[in-house]
């Protein structure tokens, strides 16, 4: 189970913390990711990060914008997202990967939290 929180409102240039605590799988041997899904669009990769933390991945549009991190000791992944923008207003999903890896792929992801909105201003 998955349960993502830390979304809300915020301006254009500020800043929001999204958490995901995990429970009952194998939390730090999996690969995590944080995906979105704007209205009327289909969901797209944000961030990935292996199971160690030493691997992280991004996409181009929030790459240097966004940073995401793991606890392992707490079955935590976060997402820092600074400099926010109103194209990252979303609803923004975590998933627990079936690889160790970091990867983009959504397929390669097995389990989802419910999702947590964020909303940019201008």
């Amino acid at each position: 189970q998955l349960q993502a929180s830390g979304g809300g409102l915020v301006q254009a240039g500020g800043s929001l913390r999204l958490s995901c605590a995990a429970s009952g799988h194998t939390f730090s041997r999996s690969g995590m990711g944080w995906f979105r899904q704007a209205p009327g669009k289909e969901r797209e990769f944000v961030a990935a990060i292996s199971w160690s933390g030493v691997i992280t991945y991004y996409s181009d549009s929030v790459k240097g914008r966004f940073t995401i991190a793991r606890d392992n000791a707490k079955n935590t992944v976060y997402l820092q997202m600074n400099s926010l923008k109103p194209t990252d207003t979303a609803i923004y999903y975590c998933a627990t990967a079936t690889t160790t890896r970091a990867t983009s792929i959504m397929t390669d992801y097995d389990y989802w939290g419910q999702g947590t909105q964020v909303t940019v201003s201008s």
